[in-house]
């Protein structure tokens, strides 16, 4: 038997996990990490490479341990990572600085960008899909500025997952999945735009050659072999971002295909051709999926998981204990009692996150509307519904956005993280989208595409867009009640209404801005 492995380096965790050819997962190691605020540094988030290599090494080791294999049955491993988070090193390959993905120090070099080159982020959009909120080039600007003795010595720059895998083989390249989202890559090329580097006055000369997923790297290194007990026979394979390798383990691979990551975050990823024009409005997001041809538009929710985790720990200390004492998931017993509530929650609006508007984006003071008085109308399962149709609806309204520029026609979502578990929350995703949704049979989709592009590389598939066709498998279809649908297209737009209003308080410096986007 031969086997494949995945790095999986998230914002909170990075993880090790080892799948035989066929997709089936042999054994997984996890550590958690941190990224601390630096002293005097307001919203920074920085990545400590010496202390994560060392927990990358020992998840590493102790997967091979747990799957009780021969190391050198190993064919080829690759790395998939938090996407943004980015790494600088000096002429010698030393890392000099980094950074995980919501470090949001450069907020004044945002605001510095947008006002003393004018119309300079919409012309950058057009070309690589993104804004300068989270985008690499104000964070240069910062270590240019605040940084000096480190921007002077940086020669190189890639993403997380690249510096996993140069940690192993010695060899350091990007890839535009992951590189696409620093914001100087090209969509149609899928190649680094060292030019919009030169335009705002930092280095030019700083970006490694890029592979594609699924491209060989090389093999692991002497020094990684003895540091994380790997053969030195064991191909090293460019990987990419977590959300589109994330995708390919959906078997989202096709032009048109749809999906819906319903985690902490939600994500509404379309695929379309990538040289497509992202909107002029600046609505959503666009970047490189790991298939060559083809770029993602994405839709992004904020915290629907979370919020979801802050109602149960902050409501719902009874349904804990009942859940407990039957042996099931605390959320089954919400839905359960939800599943009684009618269409629309009894009125309730909930006000979270906004639909996305990437350009100039920000969120209301988090907060329900239109409650009731009466125990019967308003009560924890009608608002616990609320709050899973809302995640359904701004979903749907990113979805139309994404429509409305791309022309692409959904009828079928795949619908999979830790929502898609709730059998109520995807018969409302249904309903409110009019669409098919389908939930793969699996649970680690991110490291799976990871193993599929290590795959690819080792020869095992064509590629990883015929790995997905071969590999995914699907478990559940739900079909819309279209009378529902109808419901919902009124619920969805007296939120939208009531959301305009409550973002006015915010302008008004009445309520708190749930999240803003750096340099608002």
């Amino acid at each position: 038997m031969k086997y494949l492995m995945a790095i999986d380096a998230g914002t909170g965790s990075v993880r090790a996990v080892i799948f035989d050819t066929k997709a089936n997962q042999i054994s997984m190691a996890s550590r958690e990490w941190t990224h601390l605020e630096e002293e005097g540094v307001p919203e920074s988030m920085s990545f400590d490479f010496d202390k994560n290599w060392i927990l990358v090494r020992e998840c590493i080791k102790e997967a091979i341990k747990i799957a009780g294999i021969d190391k050198n049955d190993i064919l080829a491993l690759s790395a998939t990572s938090m996407r943004e988070g980015i790494v600088v090193y000096d002429k010698y390959g030393k890392e000099l600085w980094g950074v995980a993905n919501v470090d949001a120090r450069a907020s004044k070099e945002v605001r510095y960008l947008k006002e003393n080159f004018k119309g300079i982020e919409e012309e950058f959009y057009l070309k690589s899909g993104q804004t300068f909120a989270l985008s690499a080039l104000p964070r240069i600007l910062w270590l240019k500025k605040e940084a000096k003795d480190i921007y002077e010595k940086m020669a190189k720059i890639s993403m997380i997952g690249d510096w996993v895998l140069a940690r192993l083989c010695g060899v350091m390249c990007s890839e535009p999945s992951n590189g696409g989202t620093t914001g100087i890559f090209s969509l149609k090329d899928r190649d680094w735009l060292p030019d919009m580097a030169k335009k705002v006055g930092i280095k030019e000369d700083i970006f490694p050659p890029v592979l594609e997923p699924g491209e060989v790297l090389g093999h692991v290194s002497k020094e990684a072999s003895k540091q994380c007990n790997l053969s030195q026979n064991t191909k090293v394979v460019m990987g990419g971002g977590d959300v589109q390798l994330g995708c390919a383990g959906l078997g989202v691979v096709n032009l048109g295909d749809v999906a819906i990551l319903g985690g902490s975050f939600w994500q509404q990823v379309v695929n379309i051709p990538s040289d497509t024009i992202p909107p002029k409005d600046i609505s959503v997001r666009v970047n490189p999926h790991v298939i060559k041809g083809q770029s993602q538009a994405e839709g992004i929710t904020f915290f629907s998981g979370l919020v979801m985790r802050w109602f149960r720990d902050a409501f719902c200390d009874l349904e804990k204990i009942e859940a407990k004492e039957k042996n099931i998931d605390v959320y089954e017993i919400l839905e359960q009692k939800a599943r009684k509530v009618p269409v629309g929650s009894n009125g309730i609006i909930p006000i979270f996150s906004d639909s996305m508007k990437y350009g100039k984006w920000y969120h209301a003071s988090p907060s329900f509307l239109n409650l009731s008085i009466d125990p019967l109308v308003c009560n924890k399962a009608s608002m616990f519904r609320s709050l899973q149709e809302n995640a359904c609806i701004i979903a749907a309204i990113n979805l139309e956005k994404i429509k409305k520029f791309t022309g692409v026609k959904i009828e079928e979502i795949v619908f999979a993280g830790g929502a898609s578990k709730g059998e109520l929350w995807c018969q409302i995703l249904s309903d409110v989208t009019g669409c098919r949704i389908k939930i793969p049979k699996v649970t680690e989709a991110t490291a799976l595409g990871a193993a599929m592009s290590a795959g690819a590389g080792a020869g095992v598939y064509k590629d990883i867009k015929n790995a997905a066709k071969e590999l995914v498998v699907w478990n559940k279809t739900y079909e819309p009640n279209l009378d529902n649908t109808k419901l919902y297209e009124k619920v969805k737009q007296k939120w939208q209404e009531a959301y305009k209003e409550q973002l006015k308080l915010v302008d008004k410096g009445i309520t708190n801005s749930m999240w803003k986007a750096p340099g608002l």
